[in-house]
């Protein structure tokens, strides 16, 4: 960790620079093949509403069918080496999309089967990615760290989804997956730069346990505290409606709106700089009225102005899709960037692969369950229809927020012994120790 002086961490710490630069450039990256996967379905396959939403349900499902055992997996083992390895086979599957779709083979099958692919990858990536950040951070430098990195994650997805619109729209949507391959090149680069080594595992201790042991602690983890578990049922029920949506927005915006793919891009980009702004709005005014209250503000309140995206219309009317999705994501990131920052400080060290990886299981395993509603949703009730019903659940999921201990307190605890949690007994033949730092 750096002891240097104070300032900018970007400008004092090394090896968090490199990592910022290497998670920027892959959510640029995701961010264009986020618009250019579903426009080849549609434009280049002619594919169906259902088989969209089936596309980004692949994409997600790999956290429902392997997340529990990679958080034992990424607690057991250095995480720099895992997230090298990940970004390594994306970086080959989105280079084989275009090369295969040169050859006339390309198929929804492949990209079904390529999205579930890097789906499994980005797991592995994720979990270490989150359990690897507090080690090269100190504790204070956590909340600047998280604001950095969801702040320039949302510019670079604001670039991404522009640029994918339009290199859809000029050079091809399949071509597109070439600049998500440059940045996972990048990120192998600047990963492979990063000087910090992790503690080697030894034999004793963290693999004592079995790998079920690990996974039936990090839900017990969740279960037993009433803040993990709030935050959990939270994040399932508001996924399940976010990607209900987003699944379909853009079949939405191209065949009920009437819009280009450079107009799409353009329009989803807009509402991406939400993002930019919650990551700049969140330690303010968590930091003024509290981070439990500015959970609320930004999860509850802001995502309501999200009604407004079914009501959009060709011309001026997109105004409507701008605003309501700009607070939704604004609410989104920064809502975030607290509970990321609450759960570095809260849960012990030792436990955080599997703390993640838990809570993704639970919570982005509704992903794919959001994805399906929304094509099954769209494709029965009409789209438009389906936009207003999932556009709804997002402000209704904060509603497990509303009705917990998060609205009886000011701040959210930063400490399992501050909140009156009871620590963890010791350990004793196959439970492993938990450590406090």
């Amino acid at each position: 960790m750096s002891h240097g002086p104070r300032g900018g961490l970007l400008r004092r710490h090394r090896d968090f620079r490199l990592l910022w630069c290497g998670e920027t450039a892959g959510k640029f990256g995701a961010s264009v093949t986020g618009v250019a996967m579903p426009l080849a379905a549609v434009s280049t396959l002619h594919a169906g509403t259902f088989e969209v939403g089936l596309l980004s349900a692949a994409a997600w499902a790999p956290w429902l069918i392997i997340g529990l055992p990679v958080g034992a997996w990424v607690d057991r083992l250095p995480r720099r080496p895992v997230m090298l390895a990940s970004a390594a086979v994306s970086l080959v599957l989105f280079t084989a999309l275009p090369v295969t779709a040169w050859s006339g083979r390309l198929s929804i099958g492949l990209l079904l089967a390529v999205a579930l692919l890097a789906g499994t990858a980005a797991v592995f990536f994720q979990t270490a990615y989150s359990a690897y950040l507090p080690s090269i951070l100190e504790a204070r430098d956590q909340p600047e760290g998280n604001a950095k990195l969801h702040g320039s994650a949302s510019a670079a997805q604001i670039a991404g989804l522009g640029s994918g619109g339009l290199i859809a729209q000029v050079a091809g949507a399949v071509n597109g997956m070439f600049a998500n391959a440059a940045t996972f090149l990048v990120s192998l680069l600047c990963l492979a730069g990063i000087r910090h080594r992790e503690p080697r595992v030894t034999a004793t201790g963290r693999r004592s346990a079995s790998l079920a042991d690990d996974v039936r602690e990090g839900l017990r983890l969740i279960a037993g505290d009433p803040w993990f578990r709030t935050f959990t049922l939270f994040g399932a029920a508001s996924n399940l409606a976010l990607m209900g949506y987003q699944s379909i927005q853009v079949v939405f915006l191209v065949r009920t709106v009437g819009l280009t793919p450079g107009a799409v891009g353009a329009l989803v980009a807009a509402t991406s700089a939400g993002g930019v702004a919650g990551a700049l709005a969140a330690r303010a005014v968590a930091d003024r009225i509290g981070t439990a209250r500015a959970t609320l503000l930004f999860e509850l309140l802001l995502p309501l102005l999200g009604l407004l995206i079914p009501l959009t219309t060709e011309g001026p009317g997109t105004l409507l899709f701008v605003v309501g999705g700009f607070s939704v994501v604004a609410g989104v990131v920064a809502g975030n960037i607290i509970k990321a920052s609450f759960q570095q400080r809260y849960c012990p060290p030792d436990l955080l692969g599997r703390l993640t990886a838990s809570t993704a299981f639970l919570s982005y395993g509704t992903i794919p369950l959001g994805a399906l509603l929304g094509g099954v949703l769209g494709t029965t009730l009409g789209l438009r229809t389906a936009m207003a019903v999932t556009t709804a659940g997002v402000p209704l999921a904060a509603l497990i927020l509303f009705f917990s201990p998060v609205r009886r307190t000011r701040d959210l605890p930063t400490s399992r012994r501050a909140a009156g949690d009871p620590l963890p007994p010791p350990a004793t033949d196959g439970e492993p120790a938990l450590s406090r730092h």
